[in-house]
């Protein structure tokens, strides 16, 4: 997939090599020039000298065809304005803007926009929120039989109550994370937007799991006919 980053610091330079190190498209976007120079000679992507919210700037680096943009410059109202930019304007999909104020996060998310405040920021984090990684194990009990993780959530399960994804796939939700905030879902909880999702599930149903909460109950139907 082509993914955009907007910032070449410390982060952007960090998440442009992991994605680029993975096989996906990437180019990257600063107003410095001297910034590329932390990608080094090894990285095979592009970089883009402009202002990251600029739409010519934007055009050149590809975001028209773009699955995901990632805004990580030292800028809270750049990577913002350039997050909407990328969703609004663009249609892209998978959009995460990093951000210093974390009292700002859940306005940002309500505009539907997912941040990583500094202070939990991993590249690992913005990379769970552009692509869907499937499960990331959290916890596994000393047998090995038992996992907690994460575990991306499509979009077909957003407005629909969190309770629906137990019996679908076999595994309990045991708490998400909104907004930054661990919450405790009940029976009338209903899934949104940025929601992360950590779930209890046995090891070996894992493929289940990944699928149905990737694609719906559908795709349960398809594994289990192999």
């Amino acid at each position: 997939m082509h993914i955009v980053i907007l910032g070449c610091g410390r982060v952007g330079a960090l998440l442009a090599h992991r994605l680029d190190e993975t096989g996906h498209s990437v180019a990257v976007v600063d107003q410095d020039p001297a910034a590329f120079r932390k990608l080094g000679p090894e990285f095979t992507g592009q970089t883009v000298t402009g202002v990251g919210f600029d739409r010519q700037t934007l055009e050149t680096a590809g975001i028209a065809r773009a699955q995901a943009f990632a805004a990580v410059s030292s800028g809270d109202n750049s990577n913002i304005l350039a997050a909407r930019v990328a969703r609004e304007t663009y249609g892209v999909e998978q959009v995460v803007a990093r951000i210093y104020d974390p009292r700002r996060a859940e306005v940002y998310q309500r505009l539907g926009i997912p941040t990583v405040a500094t202070v939990s920021w991993t590249t690992g984090q913005i990379m769970r929120r552009i692509l869907p990684l499937g499960a990331e194990d959290e916890y596994r009990d000393q047998s090995g039989s038992i996992v907690l993780a994460e575990v991306h959530l499509g979009t077909s399960w957003l407005g629909k109550r969190a309770s629906a994804l137990e019996p679908a796939s076999g595994a309990r939700v045991a708490y998400i994370t909104r907004y930054g905030q661990a919450l405790l879902p009940d029976a009338d909880t209903v899934l949104q937007e940025g929601d992360l999702v950590h779930a209890l599930f046995e090891a070996e149903s894992r493929e289940r799991v990944e699928q149905v909460f990737e694609r719906g109950t559908d795709s349960a139907h398809g594994a289990e006919g192999h």
